[in-house]
């Protein structure tokens, strides 16, 4: 059980340190002062969200485990992120695009964590929420304004769905560790969950006067048995770099 629960802890706390990193990479270059400090805000939300999973996952691991050496010392097959997470944030477009598909299933998979049967996951998540609501509120909205809005910008939109949707699919399937949280009434049932979001996504995209691509299901499995795309590599690359020259270091 307890490596099981390991895992679970594993998948939430990937998923929002890559997006979070990911994320990050605007700071700096975003073309508004406001974009710019938005992103950067939800980057530290996730990033602090992450630190809670890696917390709890560390203390079961043990074996001097801490929230860091699960950050910084593991290789890219060890996370369990979904594949989503990782893509490039491309042009703004394909950063709201990608975030709207994930900030959707992030809102729906938190609502079922806070009635866990573990109460240090349904703590976490109901402290997250909030935050969580944030970030649907922002790239909802924004979705809406590019999809509708300009010729180039909703171009641009409908060419990064074209590219990004996908990779959507892969956090609602359920693999052996969400099929075991479900069962012991830790997480939530995927399968359920799966036409939920996807009623969303397809309200959200009419508004938007984007077009769903098909099919729009391939098989990826990032979480369930850490594959991923070449992605992830770069990312860890450079997040992981200085602690691994540097390991303890501390600012």
């Amino acid at each position: 059980m307890e490596n099981n629960l390991y895992l679970y802890l594993l998948q939430l706390g990937d998923n929002a340190l890559i997006l979070g990193q990911r994320l990050c990479e605007w700071t700096g270059v975003a073309a508004e002062l406001e974009i710019d400090l938005a992103l950067s805000n939800i980057a530290l939300d996730l990033l602090g969200q992450s630190n809670q999973w890696y917390e709890y996952a560390a203390e079961i691991k043990g074996e001097n485990s801490s929230p860091d050496t699960l950050a910084f010392f593991r290789e890219a097959h060890e996370f369990r992120n979904v594949q989503l997470v990782e893509l490039p944030n491309g042009n703004f477009a394909d950063t709201i695009i990608r975030s709207v598909i994930f900030d959707t299933f992030h809102q729906l998979l938190y609502e079922e964590l806070t009635r866990s049967s573990d109460a240090r996951i349904g703590s976490i998540a109901a402290r997250a929420i909030k935050e969580i609501n944030y970030h649907i509120r922002y790239s909802r909205n924004w979705t809406l304004r590019l999809g509708d809005g300009t010729q180039e910008s909703h171009k641009k939109a409908q060419n990064a769905l074209g590219r990004i949707w996908d990779y959507a699919f892969e956090a609602l399937t359920p693999g052996p560790i969400d099929r075991w949280a479900f069962k012991n009434g830790i997480g939530p049932d995927l399968d359920a969950l799966r036409p939920v979001w996807l009623n969303r996504m397809e309200k959200l995209f009419e508004q938007a006067t984007l077009e769903i691509p098909a099919p729009g299901f391939i098989d990826r499995k990032g979480k369930s048995e850490g594959i991923h795309t070449e992605h992830l590599g770069y990312i860890l690359a450079e997040m992981q770099s200085l602690q691994r020259t540097h390991p303890g270091l501390e600012w």
